[in-house]
C-alpha cells in the first residue's frame, strides 16, 4: 500500500526511545484525532503510581513506543529480509502502512483507570479498539477510509489476530511483540526498577520474517532469554504488587457503591456523575466511551468527598489520601479461613459488600504452543545456523524451566486498619472489650496463612 509521506520527518523526544521517527502523514492525522489524544488522560499503570509515584505514564505515550518499534522492525525487515517473489516468506513492505496503524492504534479503546474500569463495567477494551477504528462516527475512521474504504477493516483485523498475514499480526501480539516490549521498558523507566531492562537493540537486530510469521536467529537468544526472564520479574515485583492492587481494590469498591446508590436512587442529583451513568445503566454509546478517562472520574471522587453515605464517602477518602487496603495472599482450601476473616469485618460494623475484594491474577511469563489449549499461545520461533525452526524452550534451559509454571497471586483484601490496633480502636463503634477480641481474633486468623 502506497505510503504518503511527510515533506519533512517529525520527531517526537521519548525517554525510552529517544526518538519517535513520523514520517507518514497518515501516522500524524492519526496522533491528532481526539480518539488518540484521549490517551494522554489515562495511566498505563493506572493505580500504580500510588506505589512508585513516577508511574504517571499514558497509554499514549506507550503507543507511540509500540508504534516506533514497529517501524524499526519494519526497516529491519526490509532493509535485510525483503521478499524477492510472491510467497517466499520473506517481507513485503506493502504491508508497512497497515502494521504501523494497527501498532499506534492497538489501546486506543482502553478505558478510565484502564482494567479497573473493564472489571467493573464489563466493558472489553479490544472490542472497543476495533469499533473506534472501524465505526464511521470517529474521525480515526475517517482517515483510515482515506486510504481505502476496507483499510479500517484491515487493521482492525490485526487487533483481532484475524488478518491473514501472521507477521504483522505476530509483530503486534505474541509472546514477544512491539507491544509488550514497549511496556516492559517504558514500565521499569517509570517505576524506577530494572527489573524490565532487556536488550531491545540485540532482540530486534535477530528477529526475522518467515512464512509462519516471525522468529529469531539463535545466535540471539539469550537477548531473548534475557526479555523472558525481565517479563517474570515485572510481575513480580510492580504488576503484582500488593500496595497497588490494595488500591485498584478502593476504586473497584467505591464504584461498585456508587453504581449501587444510583440504582436505588440514592446518589443524589447534586453528586450524579452524569458522564457514568450510561455505564451504571448499562446502556453506552461509543461516544459515552470516549467521553470518560482517569481525570473525569477522578472529578466525581472528589465531589462525593461531601456525599451524605459513609460508605461512599470513606471509600472515596481512602482513594484520594492513599490508604490502599490490606490483603493477605490465600490458596485452595483456604476458604473458611477467608469466610472467618469476612465475619469479623462485619461483626465489626463494616459491610463486606463494599470493604472486602477477593482478586486473582495472573501470568504465564511463556509457554510452548499448545493447539488443544484454550487460548493456544504463539511460541517463539529461534532458527538454527542450518534454518531449521525449534521452539524456545527446547534450546534455552532457562526457559524450559519456567516454561507452562504460571505466576498466580490470589489475594483477600480487607480495611488496613484491621492490622493497625491504635486505628481499629478509634474506627469501629463497638465497645472496648469485644473491639479487642475482633482484632486480637483476626490477627490469629492472618497467622495462618
Amino acid at each position: 500500500m502506497e505510503l504518503s509521506n511527510l515533506t519533512r520527518e517529525k520527531v517526537i523526544r521519548d525517554p525510552v526511545h529517544n526518538y519517535i521517527h513520523i514520517r507518514q502523514k497518515v501516522i500524524k492525522d492519526l496522533i491528532d484525532t481526539p480518539e488518540f489524544q484521549r490517551l494522554r488522560r489515562i495511566k498505563q499503570l493506572g493505580t500504580t503510581s500510588f506505589t512508585f509515584p513516577g508511574a504517571e505514564h499514558s497509554r499514549f505515550t506507550h503507543s507511540l513506543g509500540v508504534f516506533e518499534i514497529t517501524q524499526t522492525i519494519c526497516d529491519n525487515f526490509q532493509q535485510n529480509y525483503k521478499s524477492v517473489t510472491p510467497g517466499d516468506g520473506l517481507w513485503d513492505d506493502d504491508n508497512r502502512l497497515v502494521a504501523l496503524c494497527a501498532a499506534l492504534l492497538h489501546d486506543v479503546g482502553h478505558g478510565a483507570f484502564s482494567h479497573i474500569f473493564e472489571d467493573i463495567f464489563h466493558t472489553d477494551h479490544e472490542k472497543i479498539t476495533t469499533q473506534i477504528i472501524t465505526d464511521k462516527s470517529t474521525q480515526i475512521n475517517s482517515i483510515l477510509s482515506e486510504i481505502d474504504p476496507q483499510f479500517p477493516e484491515e487493521v482492525a483485523s490485526i487487533i483481532t489476530h484475524t488478518h491473514p498475514n501472521k507477521q504483522i499480526v505476530q509483530m503486534i501480539s505474541s509472546q514477544i511483540d512491539a507491544d509488550r516490549m514497549d511496556y516492559l521498558l517504558r514500565d521499569a523507566y517509570f517505576t524506577g526498577t530494572n527489573y524490565g531492562l532487556f536488550d531491545l537493540t540485540r532482540i530486534l537486530r535477530v528477529m526475522l520474517p518467515y512464512k509462519d510469521g516471525i522468529a529469531f536467529l539463535s545466535n540471539g537468544m539469550h537477548a531473548v532469554e534475557d526479555y523472558i526472564v525481565s517479563r517474570f520479574q515485572m510481575y513480580q515485583q510492580v504488576y503484582f504488587h500488593a500496595a497497588s492492587r490494595g488500591m485498584e481494590a478502593v476504586l473497584t469498591l467505591l464504584l461498585r457503591r456508587s453504581r449501587d446508590l444510583y440504582r436505588n436512587n440514592e446518589l443524589g442529583k447534586e453528586y450524579s456523575p452524569r458522564l457514568l451513568i450510561p455505564f451504571f445503566e448499562e446502556d453506552y454509546t461509543l461516544q459515552d466511551y470516549l467521553n470518560l478517562d482517569d481525570q473525569v472520574i477522578s472529578t466525581y471522587l472528589i465531589y462525593w468527598r461531601k456525599h451524605p453515605d459513609p460508605i461512599l464517602r470513606d471509600l472515596v477518602n481512602r482513594f484520594l489520601d492513599r490508604s490502599p487496603l490490606k490483603s493477605v495472599q490465600y490458596h485452595e482450601g483456604e476458604d473458611d479461613l477467608i469466610q472467618k476473616l469476612t465475619e469479623l469485618i462485619q461483626e465489626a460494623g463494616y459491610d463486606p459488600k463494599y470493604f472486602t475484594l477477593k482478586n486473582f491474577s495472573k501470568d504465564l511469563p511463556y509457554d510452548a504452543y499448545n493447539p488443544n489449549a484454550e487460548n493456544p499461545q504463539t511460541q517463539i520461533e529461534i532458527m538454527l545456523p542450518n534454518g531449521v525452526m525449534t521452539e524456545l524452550s527446547k534450546q534455552s534451559p532457562l526457559v524450559k524451566a519456567i516454561t507452562g509454571k504460571f505466576q498466580i497471586d490470589q489475594r483477600f483484601f480487607f480495611p488496613r486498619e484491621f492490622t493497625r490496633y491504635d486505628e481499629f480502636m478509634l474506627k469501629s463503634n463497638l465497645e472496648n472489650t469485644r473491639k479487642k477480641s475482633i482484632y486480637n481474633e483476626f490477627q490469629k486468623i492472618l497467622e495462618s496463612f
